[in-house]
């Protein structure tokens, strides 16, 4: 969805919007109600854009972690028994203020990550729309299954599995974090919600949001700070039942082995290298399009995004030159602004890793294309320029890591078995896109991709009712429709005799 507004008013809103966020640290928000740290401690916020310093944010240490999984905990037995009906009134009372609320939100992310608004326009709508979607679920989570035998009735019932911990990124944290966190209410858990340090702002927007809608305080709570403080105290706290974490493969490595003592359940939406297979009877023009749209949208900072083309050789010089001269059309500009497609990386870090590349695609023997750059970037900024890699193999690092940037590396294939070959070759398994008018070749391939989700000749269109997850290092588990509440639920089977079914006799004179 495009924004309606204008760059000065967009410009505006943010002002107006940041001026509170500076005035004093970011505070946690804990069983209802704005803290600072036990510690004092805090630490900076800056912008992409420029460097400009937006504000100092709390620091949480395991003492804010304690506290606030000590409200969830004690928020839990009301919230859990609170009737479907009652959640989902309150749940659809956020999803009206969120969408009130739509444009704030959207420049304070813009300004925060450096996404641009012809994106985080759609943020908050599109996190209504998942408050909305789980808030309609919420009367039947708890639901089961009759599973009669002849001398028993068996059937089964779901009951939140308790306070929840919430680790989210910084790519499209405000949208992501409501895709975890409103399954995790419907289903009648509470929340601890450690959200990325390098984007803050919406998180504390989204829980004072949830308040105002009617949420009793400790359902939701938030605590800013560092992975190594703030989020392993989370994911080694006794009374946190789960972690739903999205992010780095190697993060979540360790949080699974931070939570082993406490054997909590886990699921996780890590990295990708995603492939998008052009066989040579594609619909050319719309492959394009997808292709582009799906590395070079969001500053390429998608785990879905196909950061893999696999071209057949045929057709690989034609396909690549056309994709250079669409890359070279993309606008690099100011989040702000609403013709602007690419904005500033969101950190410094980030910024020098995925630059990196650039060398790394040399030394490797690739061809490196460059987008065009933005004239006005502001100076103190991380300004990326849109890459395309050509003549490249499937063994080389471009290939095989997750650059997590506009960054395109596109690699020939032979035939369809060296395809799906070249696809599976690699730590990775999210998702796969491919591009063919043979019907049955589109069911075949899909078949034999090792990813956890499958679009065929089209872009990533989500379906909330499905299935969203990844195989190998990309992700344990699967969010969306009845999937999430899966996680969020523990399944209980009751089973009652009918009548006098043989009951084995032993000791005695039996």
């Amino acid at each position: 969805m495009a924004s309606t507004h204008t760059f000065d008013e967009n410009t505006a809103v943010a002002s107006t919007q940041l001026a509170r966020f500076a005035d004093a640290p970011l505070p946690h928000l804990i069983d209802g109600k704005p803290v600072p740290s036990a510690s004092g401690e805090t630490f900076a916020n800056t912008s992409p854009i420029d460097g400009a310093y937006l504000g100092d944010v709390c620091a949480g240490d395991a003492a804010d972690i304690d506290a606030a999984a000590t409200a969830a905990h004690d928020a839990f037995a009301a919230w859990s028994t609170t009737p479907g009906t009652e959640r989902k009134r309150i749940l659809h009372n956020v999803a009206d203020l969120l969408e009130e609320r739509a444009h704030e939100i959207a420049v304070t992310e813009c300004v925060d990550t450096g996404q641009t608004m012809r994106f985080m326009s759609a943020a908050a709508v599109r996190g209504a729309a998942n408050f909305r979607f789980f808030a309609d679920q919420a009367p039947s989570a708890a639901d089961g299954q009759s599973l009669p035998t002849p001398d028993h009735i068996n059937y089964t019932t779901r009951h939140a599995i308790g306070p929840v911990g919430v680790i989210t990124p910084w790519n499209t944290p405000f949208m992501l974090s409501t895709w975890k966190i409103a399954p995790a209410l419907a289903s009648g858990c509470t929340v601890v919600h450690k959200p990325a340090e390098w984007s803050p702002f919406t998180a504390h927007m989204l829980a004072e949001t949830a308040l105002e809608a009617g949420l009793p305080p400790g359902v939701l709570n938030v605590v800013h700070g560092m992975g190594e403080t703030a989020g392993k105290s989370l994911t080694e706290h006794p009374d946190i039942k789960a972690i739903a974490f999205v992010g780095e493969s190697s993060t979540g490595s360790m949080i699974q082995k931070q939570g082993a003592d406490t054997l909590k359940r886990v699921h996780f939406e890590l990295g990708g290298k995603n492939p998008v297979i052009v066989f040579d009877d594609a619909d050319i023009e719309r492959a394009l399009d997808a292709v582009i749209f799906m590395i070079y949208s969001l500053n390429g900072e998608r785990c879905t995004s196909s950061s893999r083309v696999l071209i057949h050789e045929s057709i690989y010089e034609t396909f690549t030159q056309r994709l250079a001269e669409k890359m070279k059309g993309i606008p690099v500009g100011h989040p702000l602004d609403p013709s602007s497609v690419i904005g500033p990386l969101i950190h410094q870090r980030h910024y020098d890793k995925v630059c990196s590349y650039r060398e790394i695609a040399e030394a490797d023997g690739a061809t490196v294309i460059d987008g065009t750059p933005y004239a006005d970037a502001p100076e103190d900024g991380q300004w990326v320029t849109p890459m395309l890699f050509t003549n490249a193999r499937n063994d080389m690092r471009i290939a095989q890591e997750e650059i997590f940037g506009p960054v395109l590396t596109a690699i020939p294939f032979a035939d369809e078995a060296d395809a799906v070959s070249i696809a599976n070759d690699i730590p990775y398994g999210l998702a796969g896109y491919l591009w063919t008018s043979d019907v049955t070749r589109a069911h075949r391939v899909a078949g034999r991709l090792e990813a956890g989700m499958i679009w065929v000749n089209s872009q990533n269109v989500r379906h909330l009712p499905t299935p969203f997850g990844g195989t190998k290092a990309s992700g344990i588990g699967r969010d969306g429709g009845d999937w999430s509440f899966d996680f969020y639920m523990e399944t209980k089977n009751i089973s009652v005799a009918l009548g006098d079914h043989n009951i084995p006799k032993l000791g005695g004179n039996s």
